[in-house]
């Protein structure tokens, strides 16, 4: 068995697997699962929530020790027996980096094992272009790891691209030349990355890869089953089902954007043009204010007045009928919110889509929770970097496991 990643023999070190490409082994997987979900664990507590042996436990927890994976805290002290040693994740044991491509802006991170930020670059433009996405990338690889030393440098264990599904298809929306939307449409950015990367890289939908964001830095505060929608120039989300990212057959698990609301008018259109930032950009426009201070700053945006409290009623209508739509479909337990914009815009998003929920006839569905996310307007490329880490990792067993680089 092969491993890749970090310890003694570098990034091959890192990853034995399951299914002899590269996977970490399922008991390792899961313990490294259960400390990042508590933050820190004994191993006796490691060794009672899985069922394992202690041996095995010891085994384990001292095999990923000495590769540089989890560290030993100072002892829990003050109760009867021996002091219990509780295990945390090494946030020097991995690193990676995230990539997301946004209809106004676009950003990449370097990550390390915690979930921390460690570096970021902030890419304004008017609209993305292939050309902008692989300069952005050859300087995150270059800028970006350049605080790390050699040694870390080799525990960086993949490249995550975080970008909306065919993007030449937007053309309203993104407001690119056809000359850009058919470049769009010829790239392949995933092999261009992947040519310039010394590591694998993983490619989905930005709306699932914020939602892996929340899946693996949220804590499991959203249970085990969750619908997480994330507003960003257009709208995206993403499913959890059974603490597993789902992505669905083609990659679209909780798109959101098509779903179908009420015009006002007896019709109906896409979610998308009424809960996507670029209606509220739209709404600025009218309004004779900036809408660049949307994308400048995401979480700042200042005071924007009637503009916005208009588009937070408009989209907290339509995002209580795509929660109820949802629950009705799978029996969710939390529906999350999150989008690129300031923490009081997100709360008050939450509010208010709660209560256009009384306008509802809920009779028939298990109680269910309107959430804010956790993770904010860096989602989309925090979880892209979340993307190798998934793969490498954790137990999720969609097409993160399948081969990427």
């Amino acid at each position: 068995m092969v491993r890749r990643g970090v310890g003694r023999t570098g990034l091959d070190d890192l990853s034995r697997g399951t299914n002899q490409s590269g996977v970490r082994l399922y008991n390792e997987r899961l313990v490294l699962s259960l400390i990042r979900r508590h933050g820190s664990l004994p191993k006796a507590d490691i060794a009672r929530r899985t069922g394992l042996s202690p041996q095995t436990i010891s085994t384990i927890a001292n095999s990923l020790e000495a590769d540089g994976i989890i560290i030993r805290l100072d002892p829990l002290r003050g109760k009867v027996g021996q002091p219990l040693v509780p295990y945390a994740l090494n946030p020097r044991g991995a690193f990676f980096l995230g990539l997301k491509i946004g209809r106004r802006s676009s950003d990449i991170v370097l990550m390390d094992f915690a979930g921390t930020v460690l570096g970021r670059i902030h890419e304004p433009h008017p609209y993305p272009t292939p050309q902008i996405i692989r300069a952005l990338a050859g300087r995150g690889i270059a800028e970006l790891t350049a605080s790390l030393n050699a040694a870390e440098r080799q525990r960086i264990a993949g490249f995550g691209i975080a970008s909306p599904f065919e993007l030449w298809n937007w053309e309203s929306q993104l407001g690119a030349p056809p000359d850009v939307l058919e470049d769009w449409r010829q790239a392949d950015i995933r092999g261009d990355i992947a040519a310039i990367s010394p590591w694998p890289v993983y490619f989905h939908n930005d709306g699932t890869a914020a939602c892996a964001a929340e899946l693996v830095l949220g804590h499991g505060q959203h249970g085990d089953d969750f619908l997480y929608i994330f507003l960003g120039s257009f709208i995206g989300g993403g499913v959890v089902l059974n603490g597993h990212l789902f992505p669905g057959r083609t990659g679209y698990g909780g798109a959101i954007g098509p779903l179908p609301v009420p015009t006002g008018d007896g019709g109906f259109q896409q979610i998308l043009r009424s809960a996507s930032i670029y209606v509220l950009a739209d709404r600025l426009t009218a309004a004779g204010m900036d809408p660049q201070v949307l994308w400048r700053e995401p979480g700042r945006w200042g005071e924007l007045g009637e503009p916005l409290q208009a588009w937070i009623d408009d989209a907290a209508r339509s995002l209580a009928i795509a929660a109820v739509s949802a629950v009705s479909i799978i029996d969710f337990r939390t529906i999350v919110i999150d989008g690129a914009f300031p923490e009081a815009v997100r709360a008050n998003l939450v509010q208010a889509t709660r209560a256009a929920l009384v306008n509802f006839d809920l009779q028939g569905l298990a109680p269910f929770t309107i959430a804010e996310g956790t993770i904010g307007f860096g989602a989309r490329e925090i979880g892209g970097a979340c993307l190798p880490l998934l793969a490498n990792f954790t137990q999720d067993r969609e097409v993160l496991f399948k081969e990427n680089g």
